[in-house]
């Protein structure tokens, strides 16, 4: 399908498309006459390239672990299991930051309430 499909199909721009082919995160062929064609598992790609950026992880962690989440390289699902561990242990760790801070603004607030 061409990019114009893919784009409708999968509910993103076609620039996000060319983005992510230029990236190394989906793969298109080229026609005789240049336009990119894409199979129909790219709409399932774009689906969890969308899902995977959503999550937080950037374009080269994605690019890493998109080959172990399609199952087109499980060798090297152990490593990208780590990888997402450390990444969920960074977003854990920036919650409790944000935690801490709410519960400072929330006791300067309290402790306004009283001053006034």
């Amino acid at each position: 399908m061409l990019i114009g499909e893919l784009a409708r199909r999968s509910g993103v721009s076609t620039r996000s498309i060319r983005y992510y082919d230029a990236q190394g995160l989906l793969t298109a062929h080229r026609n005789a006459n240049g336009y990119r064609e894409f199979s129909s598992s790219s709409i399932e790609s774009v689906a969890q390239i969308r899902s995977l950026i959503a999550a937080g992880f950037s374009v080269d962690t994605i690019r890493e672990v998109l080959p172990c989440v399609n199952g087109t390289d499980v060798d090297m699902c152990p490593r990208v299991a780590e990888l997402v561990r450390r990444t969920l242990t960074g977003i854990e760790t920036a919650m409790d930051d944000l935690e801490e801070k709410r519960q400072r603004v929330d006791a300067l607030l309290a402790s306004q309430r009283i001053a006034r």
